[in-house]
């Protein structure tokens, strides 16, 4: 089975745009992220490129040589592209030539490719936005929100003219998910490495993203919550390694339940 790609083992991944569900303007970024995982060495996006709503991707595509896949709507106001997406992925999946998948869409349609993409043991990232339906987030090893990775001009434009869009994100508690993931990960002393944890938070919930909580890293995030954490650098060969230890709950204190003054029997009248 295949193991998760980095960029020092340089495997290879198929970039794949639903066009009707992304935005011409983070195709950098988005590249940047999928690129994290290895090189990109398939780049398509689809849509159906006779509709003026296509029109603004002309001169991303051509700086960052993306290639458009024309698929026509045989349904007004369905969306065509996804069932042309799907084949070429699966097509691309049989023939081998990549050992990783990133998915560009909001759509929960994706979700059955996602599994059966990671069923055959290829590691397959996705990235949309918050609103993306939870079964599609989780099928995927990896899940970026596009709110994470949008410069802050971009993000304050976006609060600015259009409403945030809540999901579950929204109320994750991240020390408790930290916590669990340390649990995963941490030796008989209970420390665990920092890589570890990050491993298991992803294995816990895919869209797992510091830059949700303000942070741009998981270390960040960590030294801000030390109530809860304690951070240990240990240099090896100059390299230095992260460990987490989780600090214990302060005891409370047993409180000694106060005895009741027993109040003094009063004589009825005329009793001797």
């Amino acid at each position: 089975m295949k193991q998760i790609p980095s960029t020092t083992t340089m495997q290879k991944i198929a970039l794949l745009i639903d066009g009707d569900n992304a935005q011409p303007r983070l195709l950098s970024k988005i590249i940047a992220e999928a690129g994290i995982y290895g090189p990109i060495t398939i780049k398509r996006i689809y849509g159906d490129w006779t509709t003026s709503n296509m029109r603004g991707w002309k001169d991303a595509l051509n700086n960052y040589a993306v290639q458009p896949i024309q698929q026509f709507r045989y349904t007004v106001g369905k969306n065509a592209t996804d069932s042309a997406l799907i084949i070429d992925a699966m097509d691309i999946l049989h023939s081998g030539f990549v050992d990783g998948f990133c998915i560009v869409s909001s759509d929960s349609d994706y979700t059955r490719l996602a599994t059966r993409i990671r069923e055959a043991g290829f590691f397959v990232m996705g990235i949309g936005e918050k609103k993306t339906p939870k079964p599609f987030v989780n099928a995927c090893n990896i899940f970026i929100f596009t709110e994470n990775i949008v410069d802050d001009f971009e993000r304050n434009r976006a609060d600015e003219t259009t409403l945030d869009v809540l999901s579950e994100n929204d109320s994750i508690d991240p020390v408790q998910l930290i916590t669990e993931a340390h649990s995963m990960a941490e030796n008989e002393g209970g420390w665990a490495p920092l890589a570890a944890i990050g491993l298991h938070l992803h294995q816990l919930d895919p869209s797992f993203d510091p830059r949700s909580f303000g942070f741009k890293k998981l270390s960040q995030l960590m030294q801000a919550n030390d109530k809860y954490f304690t951070m240990r650098y240990d240099d090896d060969n100059n390299l230095s390694t992260v460990f987490v230890k989780v600090n214990e709950a302060p005891k409370a204190k047993k409180k000694t339940p106060k005895r009741k003054k027993k109040k003094p029997i009063k004589s009825k009248p005329g009793s001797k």
